[in-house]
């Protein structure tokens, strides 16, 4: 469906009608490829000034979606057709959005939802998101070797789920023929993944409320840091407040930056937002490390080992693992690479057992002990004397998917080559994404794998390891290990 949009710098009037208070700032125009932002009026100085004050019945949360649709039977219809999902912070105002923007698209003949105040400012809103859940096909392909490949096919197909559980729960309604019929329906994916970039470029994280969007308060840019300026918060009365860090001036004409969130890596920012802060060409490679902060790499239990199935039937954990930067120092987290790293030699074990409604439940034990959970496993393993080599195995299954990962960069240089040399279908601002994605991704991965190749080394030389291994040598029927 088409979306009339308005300048966010002339929202002024809708912001005085709906009693936000602004103290010294306005919203303007940057420029095309900035958007929209939050610019100070004035010299601002006073330590904690509220800066802005938007009144709590204005928050789009899960609340307010179920208060506004006790006046809003078209949109209440909706809600309650969808479901559990509609009582998610999430499907509540991604159904929300839906609905505001069908109320004010005109070549629908009827009157659809009751007008309220987000009817007229999702018209300030973008046009056009960045984010890679609008990419080409070409423009993926590029992401081929990076983490954030297998995130966006796992999203582009959570979009298509909910998309058709949203048509299949609300198809039977009299007026969603205007969304689904063959012939004057208007719905379309591309219209759900708006709403789905509007939600998750917007929504703050907001104190004593949760995920909600705050009005004139997702104007505000990013920045991390000390470079953040102001401060998202609720007051007293549950009204979202802006308020100026402590120890900041700004000029009138300076942009005042809230935090997106200082601990999002690099993936995380371009996956949500569109974008990476910083410069990978910049001469502090500390900061280069720091703003990448983290990858998550998805990793599975060797096909040949026999408790494969068994193990993730087990053990609900997610199947991969986190490195992250401490400092100029990498560690990994991640539970379920402990199961690549026993087996029934070691002391892991299953059985049936049988229920007495008849059902069958698969139990776990290590060394005899009923093992509840991955965590349980992780403790055992701590406590167990052969801990170092249980650590010496997980750090090698890392090394190795780390090295397969750069692999996989590797393997897709020409084609990133192609795109450079502009003989693909792929936009100038998507193609710069992706090589400041990969090079931090690639320079995080080779640091990792170094900093575990240390750690390997001293594990290595522990006396666990060293009399493991003399007592493989020695015993015929043992196959030893090979740690290099």
């Amino acid at each position: 469906m088409h979306r009339e949009t308005l300048p966010p710098d002339s929202s002024l009037p809708w912001a005085k009608l709906n009693n936000i208070e602004l103290n010294g700032v306005k919203i303007s125009q940057l420029g095309k490829s900035t958007g929209s932002g939050v610019i100070a009026t004035r010299e601002l100085s006073a330590d904690n000034a509220v800066l802005m004050t938007i009144p709590r019945e204005l928050l789009l949360s899960l609340d307010n979606v179920w208060i506004y649709a006790k006046s809003d039977h078209h949109l209440r219809e909706v809600l309650e057709a969808v479901g559990a999902y509609a009582r998610t912070a999430r499907g509540a105002i991604l159904i929300f959005l839906l609905m505001q923007i069908t109320s004010s698209y005109i070549d629908i003949p009827i009157k659809i939802g009751t007008s309220n105040p987000w009817t007229q400012y999702v018209k300030f809103l973008p046009s056009e998101f960045p984010l890679p859940t609008f990419w080409n096909e070409a423009e993926r392909k590029l992401l081929d070797g990076t983490s954030l490949k297998p995130a966006l096919e796992a999203k582009l197909k959570s979009l298509d789920r909910e998309f058709t559980h949203l048509r299949d729960s609300t198809k039977d309604i009299e007026w969603c023929r205007y969304w689904w019929d063959s012939d004057v329906g208007r719905l379309s994916i591309d219209d759900w993944k708006i709403v789905d970039a509007i939600y998750r470029s917007r929504a703050l994280d907001l104190p004593k409320t949760g995920h909600a969007m705050v009005p004139y308060i997702d104007m505000a840019n990013h920045a991390s840091g000390e470079e953040t300026v102001a401060l998202y918060d609720t007051d007293a009365d549950g009204s979202a407040i802006l308020i100026l860090r402590d120890g900041k001036r700004l000029k009138a004409g300076e942009e005042v930056t809230i935090t997106y969130g200082d601990e999002k890596g690099a993936c995380e920012m371009l996956f949500s937002y569109g974008f990476i802060e910083g410069n990978m060409h910049g001469e502090d490679v500390v900061d280069d490390v720091k703003s990448t902060r983290e990858i998550f790499l998805d990793i599975d239990i060797p096909d040949d080992d026999p408790l494969k199935l068994a193990k993730k039937s087990a053990f609900d954990s997610p199947p991969g693992f986190r490195i992250f930067s401490r400092d100029v120092d990498c560690e990994w987290e991640g539970p379920f690479v402990w199961l690549l790293c026993v087996n029934e030699e070691d002391g892991l074990s299953f059985r049936v057992l049988q229920l007495n409604d008849g059902e069958r439940e698969l139990k776990a034990t290590w060394n005899d002990i009923e093992i509840r959970g991955i965590q349980m496993l992780e403790t055992c393993l701590r406590e167990d004397p052969l801990w170092d080599i249980f650590q010496l195995r997980a750090i090698i299954s890392i090394q190795n998917r780390i090295e397969r990962q750069i692999q996989d960069q590797e393997d897709n240089k020409d084609y990133v080559e192609e795109a450079q040399n502009g003989k693909l279908s792929i936009s100038s601002q998507s193609l710069k994404a992706v090589e400041d994605l990969l090079n931090r991704e690639l320079f995080f991965l080779s640091m990792a794998w170094d900093k575990f190749e240390g750690k390997k080394t001293k594990l290595l030389n522990s006396n666990a390891v060293q009399e493991y291994l003399s007592r493989a040598s020695t015993n015929e029927e043992v196959e030893v290990e090979d740690f290099s």
